[in-house]
C-alpha cells in the first residue's frame, strides 16, 4: 500500500489534478433562470438602501459615521456580490441549457445574453439603480424565452419582497 501511495503522490506532484467547478455538467438537466432574476432584484435593494441612507459626512458623530461607512461597504459588497452571482447563473444557462435550436428559435438569444452580462458588469462597477433596473429587465427576457423554450406560457407577477419588482415566471 505504502508503494502505491507512494508511486500516487508522485503523479499527483508532477501531474496536479485540477479542481472543476460546474453547475452539473452530468447534465443534471435542472435549470431554472429564477436565481438569477433573484440575484439582478437583490443589486437593485442594494442600491435603493444605498440611496436611503445618511451619507457619511463630517458633521455626524465618529459613531454615526463609522456605522454610516460600514453599512455602505456592506450594500455595495452584497450588491457586487449578487450581479456576480446573476453572472454565474447566466452563464449556466447560456453554456449548459441553451442548445443550437433554441438560437434558431431566439436569432438574438446570443445579443441578450450578452446584453445582461454587460449589465451585471455595469452594476458592478458603479453604484446606480438604473444599471440595476436595467438588470433584472435583460435578465426577465432571458427568463421569459427561457420558459417558452420548455413549452410554457409566461406570468410576470409581484415579487412581494421590500424591494418591489417583479419576476417572471412559468404560467
Amino acid at each position: 500500500m505504502s508503494l502505491l501511495k507512494t508511486t500516487f503522490g508522485l503523479l499527483n506532484r508532477v501531474l496536479p489534478a485540477e479542481t472543476g467547478h460546474a453547475h452539473c455538467d452530468i447534465p443534471c438537466g435542472i435549470y431554472d433562470p429564477h436565481a438569477a432574476q433573484i440575484a439582478a432584484l437583490s443589486t437593485i435593494r442594494m442600491n435603493q438602501l444605498i440611496e436611503a441612507m445618511d451619507k457619511p459626512n463630517p458633521d455626524m458623530s465618529e459613531a454615526d459615521r463609522t456605522a454610516a461607512v460600514a453599512s455602505l461597504g456592506r450594500y455595495v459588497a452584497e450588491k457586487d456580490r449578487s450581479a456576480e452571482l446573476c453572472k454565474q447563473e447566466l452563464r449556466i444557462l447560456w453554456g449548459d441549457y441553451f442548445k443550437p435550436n433554441h438560437i434558431e428559435q431566439y436569432p438574438d438569444l446570443h445579443e441578450k445574453f450578452a446584453n445582461a452580462m454587460r449589465a451585471a458588469s455595469s452594476v458592478r462597477q458603479s453604484i446606480s439603480l438604473k444599471a440595476s433596473e436595467d438588470l433584472l429587465s435583460a435578465v426577465q427576457d432571458i427568463a421569459e424565452i427561457f420558459w417558452k423554450t420548455k413549452g410554457a406560457g409566461v406570468s410576470r407577477q409581484p415579487s412581494r419582497q421590500a424591494v418591489g419588482g417583479e419576476l417572471v415566471y412559468p404560467a
